[in-house]
């Protein structure tokens, strides 16, 4: 009698350490919102900085220790909307959008509204989009402007009766530019593992003396200048293309 064939079981489950680095990634976000609700907003923006630091690890970690799988995609998606979509803007209505009524309720939901477009969009376009650049500025990036401002209004004792109105064109700016066409660079093309020459090396040091002696200012500038560099680069690339096409 022929003995039954054994059939391969399947096991159900999901990768521990990246979806780990994920859930605290999305903890972060979950906090930064019950701080601002409590008040502590420079806790609240420290949050968020978190968040991105481990939302930066997890994806990380899954390759090198090639444990990528779709859940933790999909999951990586909701704590980056959680962390940087609705989080940011609801601590920057908390902090300086309360006596705007219903226009700081828009300018909060725009940027929400923009984190998930965003992602849905980025989610939709994966394996099709150029590596090199990303569709629409990054939410972690996105969110870094406003904790950033915030952080920096809250460390050098700003009026807020008067940065609540450069928050609040910022906050619109960050929905609109999360869901533009602008390209930004993804960076995947830098080669840490290569060599560099010794200047590199220095300036590299000087610019982390620089973010740690000023850190609610330079990550401030740093990802507003990346905002930025959004709309420049693509205006750039089109004039190119259209000198190009007239040689």
């Amino acid at each position: 009698m022929d003995k039954p064939e054994k059939r391969s079981i399947r096991r159900r489950g999901i990768y521990l350490l990246p979806n780990l680095l994920t859930t605290g990634a999305l903890f972060s976000g979950f906090y930064a919102v019950t701080s601002a609700i409590g008040g502590r907003f420079e806790t609240a923006v420290i949050a968020i900085f978190i968040a991105m630091i481990l939302d930066g690890l997890d994806g990380r970690v899954a390759r090198l220790t090639n444990t990528q799988s779709e859940f933790g995609v999909q999951y990586d998606s909701l704590s980056d909307m959680t962390s940087f979509g609705v989080a940011p803007a609801l601590v920057m209505y908390l902090w300086a959008f309360a006596s705007f009524g219903k226009a700081g309720l828009f300018a909060a939901f725009v940027h929400t509204a923009g984190g998930a477009l965003r992602l849905a969009r980025f989610n939709a376009q994966v394996g099709t989009d150029d590596k090199r650049y990303f569709q629409g500025l990054p939410s972690p990036a996105a969110a870094a402007v406003l904790a950033g401002f915030i952080w920096m209004s809250l460390e050098h004792g700003y009026d807020i009766s008067v940065v609540k109105y450069p928050a609040l064109v910022l906050t619109i700016c960050t929905g609109l530019l999360m869901v533009s066409n602008f390209r930004y660079s993804s960076f995947k093309e830098a080669h840490l593992k290569g060599k560099v020459t010794f200047f590199v090396a220095i300036a590299v040091m000087l610019g982390l003396a620089f973010v740690m002696a000023k850190p609610e200012v330079m990550l401030f500038l740093i990802f507003l200048a990346y905002a930025v560099s959004g709309p420049v680069v693509t205006l750039i690339m089109r004039k190119r293309r259209l000198q190009a096409r007239k040689l």
